[in-house]
């Protein structure tokens, strides 16, 4: 029993890794908490189950174009409103980053309806090893999630795009005067969170059914991975959703299920208590 939960709730972790890296790479780059992650999660996978389920298309092949098609209609978004409204600060756009999640969730359900949508993929028995029931979504996601974590480090890391996105992170008028473009780095910073957000409600997906809330589900655990880990780190936010899914299917055994989700609101209130800025965040130095 505690070794499935411990599994389940590893799994439902990497799963919270991927929005929780979208919203700590959009922090970093543009400094304002992104609220529509949730509905950004819900439009991926709508996305997807079209390409899937309404055009025939292969799983991979849907999730591909889900990811890009997700990805420029962050970058629109950002074009469209985002861009204009840059310069007012945190809290205009953590409230226009509202709207947007009000207008995607409402797009979704005027296109596809409020009941609930499945990809069209086979059915497959749950596999069994030492006492563990292991389903083949689970296994999808854990090797589609390792593969984006060690992806998105070689482009952090290791590559010119990543670089310049770490400097606009840390000093954007420094990194402006060293000749880096911030708006393309913007560009290249919301197609990255929508691809990734994208890939993680495909994800989402495979494991329950797809309706307009799917997003909401997952938003305070996803705001609590990220300030777990420390907003701004992408570091942080893998340990932090890690954290999250583990503790949260781990007090099953003391908590009805249905207060899971207020394990996520004590992790970000004890948190906020004791550190700040998080496990691996940096903290505000006010002059």
């Amino acid at each position: 029993m505690l070794a499935q939960l411990a599994f389940n709730g590893i799994v439902t972790g990497l799963i919270l890794a991927l929005p929780a890296l979208a919203l700590t790479i959009v922090f970093g780059i543009l400094k304002f908490p992104n609220f529509a992650i949730g509905a950004s999660l819900t439009a991926g996978a709508y996305l997807a189950w079209s390409f899937n389920a309404l055009l025939g298309l292969p799983m991979i092949a849907a999730s591909l174009l889900a990811v890009a098609g997700l990805g420029c209609v962050m970058v629109a978004g950002d074009g469209l409103v985002y861009r204009h409204l840059r310069d007012r600060g945190p809290i205009t756009l953590l409230v226009v980053s509202l709207g947007v999640s009000f207008v995607l969730e409402n797009v979704c359900r005027f296109a596809f309806g409020n009941d609930a949508r499945n990809f069209d993929i086979m059915v497959a028995r749950p596999i069994r090893w030492h006492g563990l029931r292991i389903n083949h979504e689970q296994l999808i996601t854990g090797a589609t999630v390792v593969a984006t974590l060690l992806a998105l480090y070689v482009l952090l890391r290791h590559t010119r795009i990543g670089r310049a996105m770490r400097a606009v992170a840390d000093n954007a008028g420094l990194a402006a005067a060293r000749g880096i473009e911030r708006s393309r780095i913007v560009r290249i910073t919301w197609f990255v969170a929508g691809a990734v957000t994208a890939l993680a409600g495909v994800l989402i997906g495979l494991d329950r059914a797809i309706d307009p809330q799917l997003g909401w589900t997952y938003q305070i655990n996803v705001f609590a991975a990220a300030i777990l880990g420390g907003l701004g780190s992408v570091f942080g936010a893998v340990v932090g959703a890690l954290l999250i899914g583990a503790v949260e299917e781990l007090s099953s055994l003391a908590l009805p299920t249905n207060y899971r989700q207020a394990v996520a609101f004590g992790a970000i209130l004890l948190l906020l208590l004791v550190r700040p800025h998080g496990l691996f965040g940096q903290p505000v130095i006010r002059k």
